[in-house]
């Protein structure tokens, strides 16, 4: 089920960037996303709507600039469709729950997927285990 979000929510919720990424399929510049280098145990949840989304026992250092990840939690907290907007051919993820923009999956992963989810660190928000709420 999706999750409406209105727009003006979000509006007031996000940083400018925040909602640039997520909802008009932006990009942060490479290397400088908070989450890239980091190396914390947890969840990574959607910003929007807090559906957890990746866990960094997947995470992995990919040399991209973003944090990459060879798999999602299930196959159901993300969707994808292809993504045509720079001229060349991509797979654009995003969260199953409200469609926000999250980044792009590659087929130049590791195994035992094979995938590199190559994600805006900007549209994460990092739950570290342990953490309270």
């Amino acid at each position: 089920m999706v999750k409406k979000i209105k727009k003006e929510d979000l509006e007031s919720k996000l940083s400018s960037e925040e909602f640039y990424v997520t909802q008009n399929q932006g990009t942060e510049p490479a290397f400088t996303g908070k989450y890239n280098d980091e190396k914390s145990q947890g969840s990574y949840e959607c910003i929007c709507c807090g559906k957890a989304l990746f866990s960094s026992k997947t995470k992995y250092e990919s040399g991209s600039g973003w944090p990459s990840f060879w798999q999602p939690l299930n196959e159901f907290v993300i969707e994808t469709e292809q993504d045509s907007s720079s001229g060349m051919m991509r797979t654009e993820v995003h969260c199953s729950s409200c469609k926000a923009h999250l980044g792009h999956v590659f087929s130049d992963g590791p195994q035992p997927t094979g995938l590199r989810y190559c994600i805006n660190s900007i549209s994460l928000n990092l739950k570290k285990e342990g953490a309270k709420d």
